[in-house]
């Protein structure tokens, strides 16, 4: 079995276990065995979590040399911050695990990149090419020839349609909606239920039907 460690011990996370669960349920022998979460809060370290234990610090994943990693860190709260909790862990690419739940379709024309989960009831379609440490959260549908860049998070129910451009260390929000051909710059935001018609300059947060442009993502 593969032996598997948990970055962080949000929601997020435990449905990565829970995922793992699933894999392992839906093969005739288990192919993941998850060690346990690392967690930066030292009140959490050694707690039990879904039959897994908290460790200790992100730092702390150079001692499990035969482990590999998924991260499971990222909320609307810090999304964009992303690509800087992963590399405290000294971690290079190659030790981080796609996972893929057993309910998700994929096409096999889709590329998926290093540490990639997609949960329950996904749809990637053809020619889809998704970067490392993206989040696709349940009942999610990404269309041909989308783009979507490393480290962002799409949320539950979410409905991109074909040749759209997502950039790196985004958010789109629950049941959100991406019109075909958009262009989504890097460290944006799509609020929940938002209706995207054109395309978002990097560093902008939209909301609403039709979205509109609400605030900078990242202020200076």
């Amino acid at each position: 079995m593969k032996k598997i460690i948990i970055l962080g011990t949000g929601g997020n996370s435990v449905d990565i276990l829970d995922t793992l669960n699933d894999l392992n349920s839906s093969r005739k022998g288990p192919i993941y065995q998850c060690i346990g979460f690392l967690d930066d809060d030292p009140q959490r370290w050694g707690i039990d979590l879904g039959g897994a234990t908290i460790l200790g610090p992100l730092k702390s994943a150079i001692k499990y040399k035969d482990c590999f990693f998924i991260n499971g860190i990222g909320s609307p709260l810090n999304f964009w911050k992303k690509s800087i909790i992963i590399k405290q862990t000294g971690m290079p690419e190659d030790r981080f695990e796609t996972i893929i739940h057993p309910t998700a379709s994929v096409s096999k024309m889709a590329i998926l990149g290093k540490g990639t989960v997609v949960f329950q009831n996904v749809v990637v379609t053809s020619n889809v090419k998704i970067g490392n440490h993206v989040v696709i959260l349940p009942n999610s549908v990404v269309s041909h020839d989308d783009i979507i860049g490393d480290y962002t998070c799409i949320a539950g129910g979410v409905c991109i349609s074909g040749r759209v451009s997502v950039g790196n260390s985004c958010y789109l929000g629950t049941n959100s909606s991406i019109i075909g051909d958009a262009i989504i710059g890097d460290c944006c935001m799509v609020g929940m239920g938002s209706v995207v018609l054109k395309s978002v300059p990097e560093n902008s947060t939209v909301i609403g039907n039709p979205a509109r442009f609400l605030r900078k993502t990242i202020e200076p």
